[in-house]
């Protein structure tokens, strides 16, 4: 049984994790492997971004981007929202966001999902509508704070939180399996279980997922993520990185980075650091991944295993603040969980 003190390690974990995958694709993403190698040779450590990036450019070596200031936003929205998401307050924190973060001087905006989406909202098209052709990666970028606050079990309640937090976005097939995948693997950290079980019960979540949202096509995510892992097991990162770009896929489609994400995790051994590292140099949606496999990876170690000399140069980001909130969401989840305990899964 865990402890509600480890239990916060382990929500710190995955946030901060998250934040270290995010900050460290930062100024690779959108390049090839091709252009990575000739700019860094192999990233291993924070990097700034080419003069002439066409998101990143002025950012400094560190720097957290949307991925990590979005699973933040969403995290407080959840708090404040009780058993009922309140969409409204979600999309006007989301313009609230996009508004200041151009006010920064950022490049880095809405995803194309996320934006279209609330387009329509303003619009006038309802929030149940508006995300029914969201099936980019921007929901499971940013689901971590639900796999912190939601139990394991029952897992058709978590997905159904999941499903309730993409509604307004990715309302998907898609995204909502993408989106439940990560969550769960979040979920099975926090109740302490390793990033071997993380995996399996990934892939249970996102089948529960994928029957959720507006059906869209392409690949199945519980499946690829499954062929993921088995196509990169026991490689060499070389090899697990050529694997994925070539034959995975590192774009924003679900179907892609997802899957990418937890090959990732499995050319890891469930390292949050080399898997932000692995993430930074695949190419594409570098930061993305990046927050995906290190945020599933940290919920599995906590932040207490996580390597404090890099999280000390990460821009952007408040740890006490971070610390509150993953506070606050470890006390939803016991709440939840009835008895002040959460069992190993």
């Amino acid at each position: 049984m865990m402890d509600r003190t480890e239990m916060i390690d382990r929500a710190m974990g995955a946030l901060i994790g998250g934040a270290l995958g995010d900050a460290l694709g930062m100024p690779t993403q959108l390049l090839s492997p091709a252009r990575i190698a000739e700019l860094y040779g192999h990233v291993e450590g924070f990097v700034a971004p080419v003069a002439d990036h066409p998101v990143s450019k002025g950012l400094l070596a560190g720097t957290i981007t949307d991925d990590t200031e979005q699973a933040l936003l969403l995290g407080r929205i959840l708090i404040v929202s009780g058993d009922r998401f309140d969409h409204t307050r979600w999309v006007n924190a989301l313009l609230d966001w996009e508004r200041d973060v151009k006010a920064r001087g950022s490049y880095d905006l809405l995803g194309p999902s996320t934006k279209r989406a609330i387009d329509a909202i303003n619009n006038g098209v309802p929030p149940e509508e508006a995300g029914s052709g969201g099936d980019t990666n921007g929901a499971a970028m940013r689901i971590a704070p639900v796999g912190i606050m939601m139990p394991l079990e029952p897992l058709d309640a978590l997905v159904a939180k999941v499903a309730e937090t993409c509604r307004a976005t990715h309302n998907t097939s898609i995204a909502i399996a993408s989106a439940a995948a990560v969550a769960a693997a979040v979920s099975n950290g926090v109740a302490g279980g390793d990033w071997h079980a993380a995996l399996d019960h990934a892939v249970m979540a996102a089948r529960r997922g994928a029957a959720l949202g507006h059906w869209v096509t392409g690949g199945d995510i519980a499946a690829r993520i499954d062929w993921a892992r088995g196509l990169v097991r026991g490689r060499t990162v070389a090899d697990g990185i050529r694997l994925i770009t070539d034959l995975v896929g590192t774009g924003v489609a679900s179907q892609e980075s997802i899957p990418a994400a937890f090959a990732v995790l499995e050319i890891a051994g469930g390292d949050p650091w080399q898997a932000a590292i692995i993430s930074a140099n695949l190419g594409g949606d570098t930061d993305t991944i990046g927050a995906i496999a290190a945020g599933m990876a940290g919920a599995c170690t906590g932040f207490s295993r996580l390597p404090q000399q890099h999280i000390a140069r990460l821009k952007g980001l408040n740890v006490e603040r971070v610390h509150a909130l993953a506070t606050d969401l470890v006390a939803a989840r016991t709440a939840k969980a009835g008895s002040g305990k959460d069992a190993a899964a």
